[in-house]
């Protein structure tokens, strides 16, 4: 979703003056970082709230700001690569993750904390898509399996080692130490994305002929809609749903902006996400079937290790280890299909994969 819906041809010819796997290397390390913090500080919300004086359901808020912003922004991720440039916008988002990491790491409360993940998500929201728009122009139609097999890896291994890491960390040093390690790569990253990394030509006409226009209108509704979501369903259990007045509104808010969200974006000529590309039915069912996986990988990593450290006495170390084991066969699954996909139809391997795949989340969870 990070170019536009119509490409000229010129797109698919284009390809960068460096080695593609110097470039897959540079964009996987970013993303890396930022699909690891969606689970890494998952196991250290109990050291978080004691260090900060806060209690575990107060503490939770470092998980759920982080996630609002991070679902605002990226919907808009194609928009601003298009109006800021490619390499432009994602050097600017490593930087952003970089310096909020270091904000996260220094709080000395839980609202400069919140405020600071608010900061990281919303310079994270861009990673994973402007990733994989990036590896599949850099490489050949023929090696483009392999290359998603890559960003795979990293997309839905690194919630997995999250916890493990997270909690090895706390344990043996500090929970802030869980933000501070993002510096270093961080750094790497943007210096590797700004000396490989080159925007293609049909990116640069698009943002000469999209000027200087801003769809704030839409930007409107989605951060309503997206934001009004999210708490709805962080907190919605513990005042027991639509039994609570404040979820009755949040929700017919939610609904109302995101019905107008939907309307103003397809009339739109500058619209601020390209909804028109879920006409192709490959793209719609590709979009609805990683939406499923990301619910079942993302719901388990964020509710087994609170589960573990809460009511079973698990240490922060071992309740990542739990979660861990389904890394191993993501790991090894992806290297084989990343080379199958060449061989075999896709929609065959989707059509056997499919009743496997939610088995490992209730292996975890057992």
């Amino acid at each position: 979703m990070s170019a536009p819906a119509s490409q000229p041809a010129d797109a698919t010819a284009w390809r960068p003056s460096v080695n593609p796997w110097l470039i897959a290397f540079a964009v996987m390390l970013a993303t890396i970082l930022e699909v690891l913090d969606t689970s890494v500080a998952n196991v250290a919300l109990g050291h978080i709230a004691g260090n900060l004086s806060a209690t575990t359901d107060e503490a939770t808020w470092v998980l759920t700001s982080y996630l609002v912003s991070n679902a605002i922004v990226l919907p808009m991720t194609g928009w601003l690569a298009s109006f800021f440039g490619r390499k432009r916008f994602l050097i600017g988002c490593i930087l952003g993750f970089t310096l909020a990491s270091a904000a996260c790491g220094a709080a000395s409360s839980l609202g400069f904390l919140i405020i600071a993940r608010i900061l990281q998500g919303a310079a994270g929201g861009a990673l994973q898509p402007l990733s994989q728009a990036i590896l599949m122009e850099s490489f050949p139609p023929r090696k483009r399996g392999v290359a998603m097999a890559v960003f795979g890896m990293g997309v839905v291994v690194a919630p997995i080692i999250g916890p493990v890491l997270g909690g090895w960390i706390t344990d043996d040093y500090s929970w802030r130490w869980v933000f501070y390690i993002n510096i270093p790569f961080g750094i790497l990253a943007m210096l590797m994305c700004e000396a490989f990394l080159e925007d293609p030509p049909y990116l640069r006409e698009a943002h000469e002929r999209r000027g200087g226009h801003v769809d704030y209108i839409g930007f409107g509704f989605m951060a309503l809609w997206l934001a009004t979501l999210q708490v709805i369903l962080d907190r919605g259990q513990q005042d027991d749903w639509f039994n609570a007045r404040w979820i009755c509104v949040a929700t017919a808010v939610s609904v109302v902006s995101m019905i107008a969200f939907i309307y103003w974006e397809v009339r739109s000529k500058h619209p601020l996400v390209e909804l028109r590309v879920l006409r192709n039915r490959n793209f719609a069912l590709g979009t609805m079937l990683i939406t499923v996986v990301g619910i079942v990988l993302y719901s388990t990593t964020a509710l087994l290790p609170l589960l573990l450290q809460s009511l079973m006495g698990y240490p922060a170390y071992n309740s990542g280890l739990v979660i861990s084991p389904r890394g191993v066969g993501a790991i090894c699954a992806l290297m084989i299909v990343g080379r199958l996909v060449n061989l075999v139809d896709t929609r065959m391997l989707i059509t056997l994969v499919s009743p496997c795949w939610p088995i490992p989340a209730g292996c975890s969870a057992a």
